[in-house]
């Protein structure tokens, strides 16, 4: 056999190796390339699959963080209306008027408080 046989074999070995048959029935495996870069071929698959779980992780999280931001602007706004409640409920007026729809024998002072000293 000459040399130029030889080349055109491995020409037309080459041209039936591209076929979507010849991947799917895994004689891709089988190539030279892929047998000598097999650890590689594995570790850069590994790689990408740490990559997805990692992005995927972190978009969970982000979820996570816009809902608790989302919750604490609806307790601060909650605690702000709460807080205007009680302090309209607490002024003098407000509790003069309690004390008189509650029936009770109350009435405000008409001193001021003065402080004792020991």
């Amino acid at each position: 056999m000459s040399r130029t046989d030889t080349t055109h074999k491995s020409k037309k070995k080459r041209k039936g190796r591209s076929t979507l048959l010849y991947i799917l029935s895994g004689g891709i495996l089988k190539e030279e390339f892929v047998v000598r870069h097999v650890g590689l071929i594995v570790f850069v698959v590994f790689l990408l699959f740490c990559f997805i779980l990692n992005r995927y992780a972190c978009f969970s999280k982000l979820r996570k963080i816009d809902q608790l931001q989302q919750e604490l602007r609806d307790v601060k706004y909650e605690h702000t209306a709460v807080s205007g409640q009680l302090t309209g409920s607490n002024r003098i007026s407000q509790v003069e008027e309690l004390v008189k729809r509650n029936g009770l024998d109350l009435e405000s002072a008409k001193t001021p408080p003065y402080i004792l000293h020991r």
